[in-house]
């Protein structure tokens, strides 16, 4: 993620084990950009689409947003449909990062515009591994301005 506009890493994962191990292994991987983590997914939405909930305040922004599927306050697939169904933030990769592996549920993400979907080991050195490799990947893709 080389571009001249910063791209901030929106991270929506309940879990706070999983998301210092989240970000520990992207940083290792050498990826030092700006993580912004949520723990629930209507403050990350906040975040993304703005107080007036129109997208426009991620205009002219770069962001990458890791997914967790299962929040305590909404669904990880709601989020992605409402990221992908606005004008403003459509473009926005979206990496779902979840232990669900349920064929029908992978289908759904990538129908509503998942970029990727990743099933989170249950594993811990299979976790941090695949976050690493994440990580290196994130080093290497180009974002899209939202807008």
């Amino acid at each position: 993620m080389n571009d001249a506009k910063p791209v901030t890493i929106v991270m929506v994962e309940d879990d706070t084990g999983h998301a210092r191990l989240i970000e520990k292994n992207i940083r290792r991987a050498g990826v030092n950009n700006e993580i912004v983590p949520f723990l629930k997914g209507g403050e990350a939405l906040d975040y993304l689409m703005g107080p007036d909930g129109s997208g426009q305040v991620s205009a002219h922004r770069q962001f990458l947003v890791l997914l967790d599927l299962n929040l305590p306050d909404m669904t990880g697939v709601a989020i992605l449909e409402k990221i992908k169904s606005n004008p403003h933030t459509r473009r926005t990769p979206v990496v779902v990062l979840t232990t669900t592996d349920d064929e029908r549920e992978i289908q759904r993400c990538y129908d509503l515009g998942a970029n990727v979907y990743i099933t989170k080991p249950v594993d811990y050195e299979g976790f941090a591994n695949a976050i690493r490799q994440l990580g290196m990947f994130f080093s290497v893709m180009q974002v899209p301005e939202t807008s």
